[in-house]
């Protein structure tokens, strides 16, 4: 979801100076993607110019109030009315850094991915708490937090089997596949799964 569909839908229900958009949207999504004022305003600015809000005078503190125009909550209408395509990129940051690792000398992968498993587990287990504190939701907001944690608890769990998947890939494999240096530089030797994980003092651990 884009930031500007998000401060359009929360336009929809009445008229809205920068300042109160933004904590609308943080509290709307439960603080999990914080957006600055500069940043709300500029997205005005952009729906404005692309006829979908209008400036409507000045409300407190003289700050201006926009108003979703007709073109406006059509986006709207037809935004929640359209799936999200997620399309086939897989310019995920965990994803792209095992991929590039698994084609460089040197880089124990199996380190790499255990290093990632704890971290993922442990989001997995704070987030769990989370929910156990939160899963008796009293309003509309407390709602929409637990939805978003769901869905945070739901990502966590597939990381991590995943993560084992491709542990098993690799291990399957085994050296079958090499991984390589630049072009015309011969490649380093990879170190392989058990081998010793060197120490900042030179000694293995």
């Amino acid at each position: 979801m884009s930031v500007r569909l998000g401060l359009l839908a929360i336009l929809d229900q009445a008229p809205c100076h920068g300042y109160l958009l933004r904590a609308e949207f943080e509290s709307r999504t439960g603080g999990t993607w914080p957006v600055n004022v500069g940043q709300v305003y500029t997205t005005l600015d952009r729906l404005e110019r692309d006829g979908l809000v209008s400036r409507e005078g000045d409300g407190e503190a003289g700050r201006a109030l926009y108003a979703i125009t007709a073109a406006g909550r059509a986006e709207v209408a037809a935004w929640l009315a359209s799936p999200v395509e997620r399309g086939t990129s897989t310019r995920d940051e965990l994803a792209i850094k095992l991929a590039l690792a698994v084609t460089l000398p040197g880089v124990d992968i199996a380190r790499v991915i255990q290093v990632q498993r704890v971290a993922t587990l442990r989001t997995l287990q704070e987030l769990t708490r989370t929910k156990s504190a939160t899963s008796d939701p009293e309003s509309a907001d407390d709602l929409a937090w637990l939805l978003l944690v769901d869905a945070l608890i739901f990502q966590a769990e597939a990381e991590a089997r995943w993560l084992d998947h491709t542990e098993a890939r690799l291990a399957r494999l085994g050296d079958r596949v090499e991984p390589r240096g630049l072009t015309g530089v011969a490649p380093r030797a990879r170190r392989t799964a058990t081998a010793s994980v060197s120490g900042t003092d030179g000694t293995s651990r």
